[in-house]
């Protein structure tokens, strides 16, 4: 089952010319001779698209994505990527963060300034940001859920490019920790996928909070559904999340997720029209992790 499901991703990425494509091939194992001029080719016209500024577009979501994409192909230390990276950590501490301003109930969820520090904003609070689309292609319609998502997202760029030592960056981490200690329930306060993608932000912050990333592994295994999905949580979201962490007991999960990754499979390869190529990478990684791979 998992090896014919491999087998049609090979197919697929074969001779894409994508940062995808490459990403797959070097996890196959199957990089051809030129894929090398492929990646730089991919990297300088993604670098040319970035603004004198430092932004895609000068919106957050191209941006803080922008950075992740020059990680994944190796170019962290060129001119653009920090660029990139000096425009979205002066997001930190800008009016309409997630957390801003307090209630009764976010006092109680510690989900208000008085608990939450560092925290990204994506735009100011009059400026309406969900509906918003993660380039993994799930969707947060709540602008609350929208705020935070794409916080924990920023929080990953600046530490895969090596901003980890700012006292900005470590008061988010602590807050997001803090927030996380709340997380013991699949259908509380945060949805399941916001706990997934502040999982997956803690999964990045060094071993310190390994245990709090533990302690969430555990929470998506037990509300993982017979088929292998998750309720009200987006399969593929999740799954990147529990890559991530580089836990055995994650690689197990994702293992009982492969009948729910198969059984949504195309002919061509892929799991449908939205993100393709991002979500294909996704099913791949997690087929080759269910098979052992590392």
């Amino acid at each position: 089952m998992i090896a014919q499901a491999v087998e049609r991703l090979a197919l697929y990425f074969g001779s894409e010319r994508t940062r995808q494509g490459v990403l797959a091939r070097a996890a196959l194992g199957t990089m051809g001779d030129d894929d090398t001029g492929v990646t730089a080719t991919i990297g300088a016209a993604l670098e040319a698209d970035i603004r004198p500024d430092g932004s895609v577009g000068g919106m957050a979501l191209p941006t803080v994505w922008r950075v992740h994409e020059l990680c994944d192909l190796g170019r962290r230390d060129s001119e653009a990527a920090a660029r990139l990276l000096r425009w979205v950590l002066a997001l930190q501490g800008r009016p309409g963060a997630f957390g801003e301003g307090c209630d009764r109930e976010r006092h109680v969820q510690r989900a208000c300034e008085h608990y939450i520090q560092g925290f990204f904003s994506p735009a100011p609070s009059h400026v309406r940001l969900a509906p918003m689309t993660l380039p993994n292609g799930k969707a947060f319609r709540s602008e609350p859920g929208a705020r935070f998502v794409l916080s924990c997202l920023a929080l990953r760029a600046a530490l895969r490019a090596g901003a980890g030592g700012r006292d900005a960056i470590n008061r988010h981490i602590r807050s997001l920790a803090t927030l996380a200690t709340g997380w013991t329930s699949w259908n509380g306060y945060f949805s399941p996928d916001a706990i997934v993608a502040g999982m997956h932000a803690l999964a990045l912050a060094g071993p310190a909070y390994q245990p709090t990333v533990a302690s969430l592994v555990g929470l998506v295994g037990a509300n993982q559904e017979p088929s292998g999905s998750w309720p009200n949580a987006d399969l593929f979201h999740t799954l990147q999340a529990l890559l991530a962490t580089g836990l055995p007991e994650a690689a197990e999960t994702v293992r009982r997720a492969t009948p729910a990754l198969v059984e949504r499979q195309r002919a061509d390869g892929t799991f449908g029209a939205t993100a393709q190529q991002e979500r294909a990478l996704i099913g791949l990684q997690a087929l080759l992790r269910a098979n052992g791979r590392p």
